[in-house]
């Protein structure tokens, strides 16, 4: 496993490291290994982004230093703890280790219900995964670190709900990671087989605000015929770190599903997101919350595909920007010719909370079909002035009035959320990004 000629590997996650990762995999299938070595050479071969390729477009490319970055071994504390909610099951990881694990009820289990981390149940459920796994790979830009992903990932799960199964509180998937310097490679997949119904939350943090974390996270998310799947994704990591995160969503015949992402952390993040509608009936809610603040940047990639006919999707993403944040918005509704009737709309915006904060937005549309209804639309404002005048001739303070306006902004898109427990969960994670 030699680096390819003219190529780029970065110190600390070179051959070496690779191979000792293999090293703690051979109790796994064959496949699973074959394909890890298969991902490590198209990760060696992939070059970094260029200002040449146009999915890349007013991002930081000199911030995609992937040297000085190492993989941990143990686990390690503290573990940063969502608030309440009612949960079904709970897998933890600390340093990619597994460090706590609430189980699924005894009637889940019975249903036919698995929640397992990844590395169990690829032994257990290898057929499945093989199955699902990056079944539909990457096409947002983020190739060469999705391969990264697949050549060292280790701490995932797989939520799989039988036909027919409803499971009524969410699961919750936790990755946190310690030590500067430290990387992580997490990788979820959810397959929901027809009329099944669940949710899953996952929460990425950092355990300690300053130090230096690379992460590159890849998600599969499958709704069989008639399914209603719902995922959260919370970021929160530290002020250092360079993060990526893929999710591929496909939607079958009338299934729903609704992706959420909430982005409160992170130095420079990188965010796509690609929903399939395969079905007649398939409808994709796509949602996401930003809190942007310092200096950081937040780089946002989406593509609606609509295949069949009769398909819906709708995609708002709000970010409030403070001080000399940047947020990069730039997606695609892509409409088959067979996909007539397709109902399709796009909406970014932004709240600016500084002079300093700046916002690029560029929604698009490729039809090929004649009778669909599509729009898009992106918008950048700041806080209306009487609105403010009027919170502070009450006598709230300036701050407090600002952040309840905030909160108004982004209530629009919590409300989308059926889960009340889990909607005041994520308004008091926000609610503590703005009091650090």
């Amino acid at each position: 496993m030699t680096a390819l000629p003219n190529t780029i590997v970065p110190s600390g996650l070179d051959s070496e490291k690779f191979a000792q990762h293999m090293g703690q995999c051979t109790a796994l299938p064959a496949w699973w290994l074959e394909t890890k070595k298969e991902a490590w050479n198209q990760f060696l071969a992939l070059p970094l982004p260029t200002r040449m390729d146009e999915r890349w477009r007013f991002s930081n490319l000199k911030g995609l230093n992937l040297e000085g970055y190492d993989l941990p071994w143990q686990a390690a504390n503290p573990v940063p703890q969502l608030p309440n909610f009612a949960r079904a099951g709970e897998i933890t990881f600390s340093n990619r280790n597994v460090i706590d694990r609430h189980i699924l009820s005894p009637e889940l289990i019975a249903q036919g219900v698995v929640f397992a981390p990844l590395a169990e149940a690829l032994r257990d459920q290898g057929d499945i995964i093989r199955q699902y796994f990056q079944k539909h790979p990457a096409n947002l830009g983020s190739e060469k670190f999705v391969a990264l992903n697949t050549a060292f990932t280790n701490c995932g799960a797989l939520l799989f709900v039988p036909k027919g199964v409803e499971v009524t509180s969410p699961v919750v998937v936790k990755h946190t990671l310690s030590g500067d310097g430290m990387s992580a490679f997490p990788h979820t997949l959810v397959i929901l087989e027809e009329n099944a119904k669940a949710t899953l939350v996952e929460y990425f943090s950092s355990a300690h605000g300053e130090e230096k974390h690379l992460v590159s996270g890849v998600n599969d998310l499958h709704a069989g015929p008639g399914a209603q799947l719902t995922y959260v994704g919370l970021q929160n990591w530290s002020n250092k770190t360079l993060s990526f995160q893929t999710n591929s969503i496909v939607a079958e015949r009338d299934a729903r599903v609704l992706s959420l992402t909430v982005h409160l952390g992170g130095n420079q993040t990188r965010h796509e997101s690609h929903s399939r509608m395969i079905g007649p009936g398939a409808h994709s809610e796509m949602l996401a919350l930003t809190v942007a603040r310092g200096d950081h940047e937040f780089d946002q990639r989406t593509k609606q595909t609509h295949t069949a006919p009769n398909t819906t999707s709708n995609l708002l993403y709000k970010n409030a920007l403070l001080e000399k944040a940047k947020t990069i918005f730039s997606g695609i509704i892509v409409v088959d010719p067979d996909a007539q009737k397709t109902d399709a709309y796009q909406s970014n915006r932004n709240l600016m909370l500084s002079d300093d904060a700046s916002a690029d937005s560029l929604p698009g549309l490729e039809i090929e079909a004649n009778d669909v209804r599509c729009s898009h639309g992106a918008t950048s404002s700041r806080i209306d002035a009487d609105q403010l005048y009027y919170l502070q001739s009450r006598g709230i303070p300036h701050a407090r009035a600002s952040e309840l306006l905030v909160f108004g902004f982004f209530e629009e898109v919590l409300n989308k959320l059926d889960d009340q427990e889990l909607h005041a969960a994520l308004s008091t994670l926000i609610q503590s990004k703005f009091k650090e």
